[in-house]
């Protein structure tokens, strides 16, 4: 075993009130690391930039909390002075970026590189802080983690990272998301939605690169009798894809019910309750819809770009993304074909097995000995 180390964690996106993917890989990750951390000895310093929940991660003699309350600049500035202050070994960054002016030994996980690919579903500002904080991460960063192995592959192309300083460690899927057999706790979530049965579902937020006008249009073409439920809040450049909904028929455009955010409690039951899943997404670092629809038993239809396959396995039916009929009949056959959509279902079951928070843990506290060390 390695020394014991000092491992200092932004855990500022633990506690932020609207979990989207990069906030819960961030929760579970340490949730799962925390505990083996110690275990072998380690001590750990979680910064917060407010006080966290109390039964959110546990303090301990080995885990020590660090409330830095600031509004603005807090990475670059309050986090950097504390960094500074009391140097951990290592510091490691989940879902954030590593401070301007520390020059420390750090770990920083690069999730995705979407905004090289589709540059206008960003706002100037935003792109231009991705395109810097990602560059940044990956040049000053002693270890990156990578969601996958597209991501690995952009980041040497694009950004020009080393390979060799790069460790694909795939994340795991909510442990909680399983299958629910309740009829009536179904019931419950679809009625406080305002869903009637059948449907197809998309669960994530509403943005341009997640090829929603397409899946619309698709939707649109695809006779069938389920309503399509658009589950998320809607994120930048979210417009077109109401616009797109608006312009419809009224009578299909009345089958597409809008949840807005759906809190993580009803996830379970909004997932098992659907035909299928439909993510046909253009372009995904790590694909987290895909295993959440797969651990709770329904069949997905998902793209064949970036990410999607490595994530899916043999347990999606893959379309190409940029063709509309392909995936208006990629839904009809997973509404149509029952046998093939319980073969997908048992094959989700076998994969999800591919991805734990424990292993996830295990392999990033082996990058960061090594980037500590």
């Amino acid at each position: 075993m390695s020394r014991p180390l000092l491992i200092g964690i932004d855990a500022s996106r633990t506690i932020t009130g609207q979990r989207t993917g990069t906030e819960a890989y961030a929760t579970f990750l340490l949730q799962a690391l925390l505990p083996l951390a110690t275990a072998q000895g380690h001590q750990l310093r979680l910064y917060f930039n407010q006080p966290p929940p109390p039964d959110l991660f546990p303090q301990t003699a080995q885990i020590e909390h660090v409330v830095i309350p600031f509004p603005r600049l807090w990475t670059h500035l309050r986090l950097a002075a504390e960094l500074h202050r009391r140097p951990p070994d290592v510091f490691f960054t989940p879902a954030h970026v590593i401070p301007l002016s520390y020059f420390g030994p750090s770990v920083a996980t690069v999730h995705d590189l979407g905004y090289h690919h589709f540059p206008e579903a960003h706002p100037g500002r935003q792109l231009a802080y991705l395109r810097w904080s990602t560059r940044h991460n990956g040049r000053r960063a002693r270890r990156v983690v990578a969601d996958s192995q597209a991501t690995k592959a952009d980041l040497i192309q694009l950004d020009g990272i080393p390979a060799a300083k790069i460790d694909v460690i795939y994340p795991g899927v909510d442990p909680a998301l399983q299958p629910v057999r309740d009829e009536g706790m179904i019931t419950a979530v679809l009625h406080k939605h305002q869903i009637t049965p059948p449907y197809l579902l998309y669960l994530s937020t509403l943005q341009p690169r997640k090829n929603l006008v397409r899946l619309i249009q698709a939707y649109a073409a695809s006779g069938l009798p389920h309503l399509l439920v658009l589950a998320g809040k809607p994120g930048w450049l979210s417009q077109p894809i109401l616009d797109t909904i608006s312009n419809l028929q009224s009578p299909i455009s009345q089958k597409i019910v809008l949840t807005g955010f759906v809190d993580e409690a009803d996830k379970a039951a909004l997932l098992s309750g659907a035909t299928a899943v439909l993510y046909p997404s253009l372009y995904e670092g790590f694909g987290f819809p895909v295993l959440e629809a797969q651990a709770c038993g329904t069949a997905v239809l998902t793209a064949t770009t970036s990410s999607l396959p490595e994530v899916a396995g043999d347990a999606a039916l893959l379309v190409d993304p940029l063709n509309t009929a392909a995936i208006t009949q990629g839904m009809q056959r997973l509404v149509q074909d029952g046998a093939y959509r319980q073969e997908l279902v048992q094959r989700g079951f076998e994969n999800v097995k591919r991805f734990g928070w424990e292993e996830t843990a295990v392999q990033l506290l082996q990058t960061l000995e090594s980037a500590g060390l």
